[in-house]
């Protein structure tokens, strides 16, 4: 039991406050170009094709490696002197993020759907961007030994964020209309920006490139990749990262069409599937971190990969049920309190991977890849709904995710060694961070 009170004291310390109230702002922009999207595009009579083909807005997760560089190392006039790398770049991004989120609020699905794929493609594009800055943030904040508490904690806040953009935006549309609900949301980026406030800035290392194309090209995008390609089994883990969450991708992509097409309304979708099933999702994580602590991340992912997997056969069954609350209740719950071990394993598994030195352009290359299967590789899924129906769409998403839990046991037992490999090229800084 005292290994499991040392685990649960981890939460408790200062900085996981900040590590929250981050997960917050990085999870608020995802549900308003994902599922609460998918709703209003349901409601406005978009087809299920191309309901299935506005996934591809978020490519800028699976593409943010590219400007991470920049955001790594490029300092910004002024403010950076002032408030340091990483805290500069947040407030930026945060400021030019409200504004998309207003923008996205008033276009309108119906009439125009290439303005609402323009903004809702530009609200991806920040939002990635605030995700690199976060990530590295988190990372560098924390000692070794609280990675995993930390990216519990980090999965707790980024679904209190789709609380307030699932559950919230779903409910308040309902009495006032979209577009004021969008302006809702961009307020509450609001959190992002006082949680810099208050924040110091992360031990790193010198970050700044010197000014010059090849020095730049040479220290803030090659090298991060270079180092990372010197790693045993470097491929293989890339295509793990890639394969490991697409089943969960391919079913939750298309699940809230696949509620509303059942019938279930705006209210009922908010009270079960954005708040209990939150509430589920974030006891999962929080089970998740303990797990990572106890067990290690290579057998937690394997645990909670299959799992998750399993859980998915629960949309199979309630797709024969159709328009049951309890039944609703009960897959909900399943679904994503497994998907929410998987998130906190998952998310210790990246952060363990990363060299302190690098830490924003790796963890944006490796996150990038994970967002592949929700993005790129999920857009098939409307198409799929479309002519397997769900029963059978749901069956094959559980399936999906068989080839990532096979090469979760191939890799099981590497992560902590590589760990504390890369805690000793990164030296003092990576091994002497804040308390």
């Amino acid at each position: 039991m005292s290994a499991w009170g040392d685990a649960l004291r981890l939460y408790a310390r200062p900085r996981m406050l900040a590590i929250l109230a981050m997960g917050f702002a990085s999870g608020l922009p995802l549900a308003l170009t994902g599922a609460t999207l998918q709703y209003w595009l349901t409601e406005s009579e978009v087809s299920l094709t191309n309901i299935g083909l506005f996934a591809l807005v978020g490519v800028a997760y699976t593409l943010k490696f590219v400007w991470s560089p920049l955001l790594d190392r490029v300092p910004l006039p002024w403010l950076t002197a002032r408030m340091g790398q990483r805290r500069s770049w947040l407030v930026v991004i945060e400021l030019l993020l409200a504004l998309a989120l207003v923008g996205l609020g008033y276009a309108n699905p119906a009439l125009d759907p290439w303005r609402t794929a323009l903004f809702a493609a530009l609200v991806a594009f920040l939002s990635a961007s605030q995700d690199i800055v976060i990530d590295a943030y988190r990372i560098e904040l924390l000692r070794e030994d609280e990675q995993g508490a930390g990216a519990a904690a980090t999965q707790w806040g980024y679904r209190f964020g789709i609380i307030a953009s699932g559950a919230g935006a779903l409910a308040l549309a309902e009495f006032v209309g979209w577009p004021t609900t969008y302006l809702a949301m961009a307020s509450l980026v609001g959190v992002g920006l006082v949680t810099v406030a208050l924040t110091p800035e992360p031990a790193h290392p010198a970050s700044h490139v010197r000014l010059t194309a090849a020095a730049f090209l040479r220290d803030a995008v090659v090298e991060p990749f270079r180092e990372f390609a010197t790693r045993p089994r470097w491929l293989t883990v890339l295509v793990f990262i890639v394969l490991y969450r697409f089943g969960d991708a391919l079913a939750g992509g298309m699940s809230t069409a696949f509620y509303a097409q059942l019938g279930f309304t705006k209210l009922e979708i908010a009270s079960v599937v954005k708040i209990l099933g939150v509430i589920a999702t974030m006891a999962g994580i929080a089970l998740g971190g303990l797990v990572v602590f106890r067990i290690g991340t290579g057998r937690s992912l394997i645990v909670a990969g299959v799992l998750a997997a399993l859980s998915n056969f629960v949309f199979v069954w309630l797709a024969y049920q159709g328009h049951d609350l309890g039944a609703l209740t009960v897959a909900i719950f399943v679904e994503n309190f497994t998907s929410g071990m998987v998130g906190a394993a998952f998310v210790a598994y990246l952060s363990a991977l990363c060299n302190l030195e690098f830490t924003a352009t790796q963890y944006a290359l490796l996150s990038s890849l994970a967002a592949t299967g929700r993005t790129v590789l999920a857009a098939s899924g409307g198409w799929l709904a479309e002519q397997l129906g769900w029963p059978l769409f749901f069956a094959l998403t559980a399936l999906a995710a068989v080839p990532g839990i096979w090469l979760a046991f191939s890799l099981a037992g590497s992560t902590r060694a590589q760990r504390l490999e890369l805690l000793e090229r990164a030296g003092p800084v990576g091994l002497e961070q804040p308390r």
